[in-house]
């Protein structure tokens, strides 16, 4: 498992559908913007009908369906540290 946090890998197939490893918490989403953070840093995905459809962060994997129009990595977090991963605070 400890190998599988740390390998990232995207894979997007037509622009619809993602699969993504490395992810260490999903900081937001919306139906235009999803917010990864990744073992490559913070991973923007921009588009129109957005949604992660499958999150295992225990094995670092999300899929995200929707159509993508931009896929950006930024070094580190942006913004303020949140407390929490976004599941603790959605089950809170």
């Amino acid at each position: 498992m400890e190998e599988t946090r740390k390998t990232h890998r995207l894979i997007l197939d037509n622009r619809n559908r993602g699969s993504i490893t490395g992810v260490t918490e999903v900081l937001s989403f919306d139906e235009n913007r999803i917010l990864l953070e990744t073992t490559q840093g913070m991973l923007t995905i921009e588009g129109t009908g957005l949604h992660v459809s499958r999150l295992q962060l225990e094995e670092g994997e999300a899929d995200v369906e929707g159509t993508v129009k931009s896929l950006v990595y930024t070094e580190g977090r942006t913004g303020k540290k949140q407390r929490g991963s976004l599941m603790k605070r959605l089950f809170q």
